[in-house]
């Protein structure tokens, strides 16, 4: 059963969504297919802590919604909603596979010393 105050979150959230169709300018597919795939990484990521949970759901959130154009003019995909979902599924573990290729840059002698020449 999930915990009350995730329960509060996504019922919340899913209200704040269906009020925002009254604002013209928000693409509401878009923000749905977001709100699902940002769903689906907070549910699907088990060994975290609520409050990491809640900060993944947040950021895969305003991606998914921010990306779906990019991804509509990429890829085969027509419908911004659908588009949000996969770019909103997709940019935590994106984001997370990044940083790690970043730590493992072996970065040359000189710029580990602060940048000094000897």
């Amino acid at each position: 059963m999930a915990e009350p105050s995730t329960t509060t979150l996504v019922v919340t959230t899913a209200a704040g969504i269906g009020l925002s169709t009254l604002f013209p300018s928000i693409d509401g597919n878009a923000l749905i297919g977001a709100f699902a795939g940002a769903t689906l990484v907070a549910i699907s990521s088990k060994n975290l802590r609520v409050l990491h949970r809640l900060a993944y759901m947040a950021i895969s959130l305003a991606v998914g919604y921010l990306a779906a154009p990019e991804v509509i003019s990429n890829t085969p995909l027509k419908q911004s909603g659908v588009a949000a979902f996969f770019a909103s599924a997709a940019a935590i573990a994106l984001t997370l596979h990044g940083i790690e290729l970043i730590q493992t840059i072996e970065l040359p002698a000189w710029l580990r010393k602060g940048g000094g020449h000897d």
